[in-house]
């Protein structure tokens, strides 16, 4: 688990293995999100960044109403 601390400024700072796994670089946009008393980083990509990114996936019944942010 890697852990972060927030600066003076509220900043915190992404670990390099987490970076690298994700693809994040500086300038990268996140939504911030909360569900559940948990906060979530999700990084904002182009939508032609997202093309193949789940080859083979069936879309029908991935997520109901409940489960979307």
């Amino acid at each position: 688990m890697d852990t972060v601390t927030v600066s003076p400024k509220y900043q915190v700072v992404i670990p390099e293995r987490v970076r690298e796994e994700f693809h994040i670089r500086a300038g990268d946009k996140m939504a911030v999100i909360v569900k559940h008393g948990i906060l979530h980083y999700v990084p904002i990509r182009p939508f032609e960044q997202t093309k193949g990114m789940t080859p083979g996936l069936a879309a029908r019944g991935l997520r109901d109403k409940h489960d979307r942010f």
